[in-house]
């Protein structure tokens, strides 16, 4: 604890530093305005709160400074907080009112359940169980949160009922298996994950990028390396961490005998509505309705028929999480109005030269490098994305390389987890199990296994993007 404490004053105390150094001596006058210094310096001393957390500041603390510092500078309102009127907030908050829905009705659980109840006593049968809840689950709801929420009770359920040894192999695979595939199935799709609606509005949010992420081309390019290393992953878990005891079938019996409680009203509008939703959002291009609209009306028709409370508007969205991620999508106006965009371009485009001329060099480079990186952005990654995003299309003018294929980038390097710290969801995931948690070393071991998976996929989705012109 008292390392993790001097770590954070370390950490923040040095970007702060920095920032006081560009603010006071504003060392790039040669190729970015004395605005755009400042902005830069606050910049700093906003990512010193939002990765290193000193004092135990929130995320929207750092996003409250950094709108009061952009706004002392003499920026817009309208640039400051345009991640506010953004069509992907209004996605995220409704999406996040999909999660409670799922949790608070029971149908999560039920669904969980009842495809356990399905397979044979083994830990193979065990882990394809835990594949299907995830898929079924990031179809009605993209909050990993909510996921993490149903699935780990259940998957601690399970090794309790199998009396697997705590610490042991058997015990860390279930628990992995049902913490990574409530995060990264539903990273296949746009809707699937909360990564969509953030990333999407991120990249929408530049003038050269307006409208470029849609669920079609999220789909096109991610669907199929998310599903190659999912599937990567689940085999390699198998291997590595294959235990050697024997499940007990009277345990598993014990789990599929379980009695369920009869289907509920709620349960039933709650399925309904969050299943017309997902149809929604695959048939946009007949119907025309924009996603934000799909999602407000959803939330709207919840809290109709009852299945959502007046109480729950207060307790269903993480409104630090909220106002943290509309100040980052603000990131392109604010880098736009004060002239970083173009100062970042002209230092980051010409070092990604060396690599850009081969796809399959210049995606290995950048891969390792983020997930090297992840190790330092711990907020999600967020931060760091909102900072790339608004220089894509400098990178593609350049090279000819594509923003999409940033989405498999941002989105499996977000979701990394070779050490708990790195991810909220592995956190949470430990502190639900207890002491029946997974083990660090098997955490570290399932981690790199994700990192070999996600590597091994681009063999398969480069070819594709290159077919697919995503690469000049």
């Amino acid at each position: 604890m008292l390392s993790t404490v001097k770590l954070s004053y370390l950490g923040s105390g040095l970007l702060f530093l920095a920032a006081s150094m560009i603010l006071l001596l504003q060392p790039f006058s040669a190729n970015l305005s004395g605005a755009g210094q400042f902005m830069l310096g606050g910049i700093l001393i906003a990512l010193s709160i939002w990765i290193f957390k000193p004092f135990k500041l929130s995320y929207s603390a750092g996003g409250i400074f950094l709108a009061f510092f952009a706004l002392a500078l003499g920026l817009s309102p309208a640039v400051v907080f345009s991640g506010f009127t953004q069509s992907a907030i209004w996605t995220l908050i409704p999406a996040l009112f999909f999660g409670l829905t799922l949790h608070k009705t029971g149908l999560g659980k039920r669904i969980a359940v009842a495809i356990i109840k399905l397979f044979q006593p083994s830990y193979l049968s065990l882990v394809i169980a835990w594949v299907i809840i995830g898929v079924l689950l990031s179809l009605l709801t993209p909050s990993s949160t909510v996921r993490v929420a149903i699935m780990i009770p259940i998957a601690v359920q399970c090794c309790e009922l199998c009396k697997l040894e705590k610490g042991s192999k058997g015990n860390s695979l279930i628990l992995l298996t049902a913490f990574s595939m409530a995060i990264l199935p539903g990273s296949g799709w746009m809707s699937g994950v909360l990564w969509g609606p953030i990333i999407s509005g991120m990249i929408n949010a530049v003038p050269d990028t307006l409208g470029l992420v849609t669920f079609s081309n999220w789909f096109s390019v991610l669907f199929i390396p998310v599903t190659v290393s999912t599937i990567l992953l689940v085999a390699g878990s198998l291997l590595a961490l294959h235990p050697k005891e024997k499940l007990s079938k009277d345990a598993i019996d014990a789990i599929r005998e379980q009695a369920a409680a009869k289907i509920s009203r709620l349960e039933i509008i709650a399925g309904l509505v969050l299943v017309t939703v997902f149809i929604l959002f695959l048939t946009n291009r007949f119907h025309g309705l924009p996603d934000a609209a799909v999602c407000l009306a959803a939330v709207f028709v919840l809290f109709l028929t009852g299945v959502l409370e007046a109480g729950d508007f207060n307790t269903g969205v993480n409104w630090d999480l909220i106002v943290f991620i509309a100040i980052a999508l603000s990131f392109s106006a604010i880098f736009n109005e004060t002239g970083i965009s173009r100062w970042l371009a002209g230092i980051v485009v010409p070092a990604l030269a060396p690599v850009a001329g081969n796809p399959y060099v210049f995606m290995f480079a950048i891969m390792t490098f983020v997930f090297l990186w992840r190790f330092f952005d711990v907020a999600l990654f967020i931060p760091t994305i909102a900072i790339l995003v608004p220089i894509l299309p400098a990178v593609q003018e350049a090279y000819g390389i594509s923003p999409l294929v940033w989405l498999f980038v941002f989105v499996m390097a977000g979701n990394s987890f070779v050490m708990a710290y790195q991810n909220m969801w592995a956190m949470m995931s430990r502190s639900i199990a207890g002491d029946r948690a997974f083990t660090h070393q098997h955490l570290g071991i399932y981690g790199m296994l994700y990192f070999a998976a996600c590597f091994l996929a681009l063999l398969v989705a480069i070819p594709l993007w290159i077919g697919a012109g995503l690469f000049g």
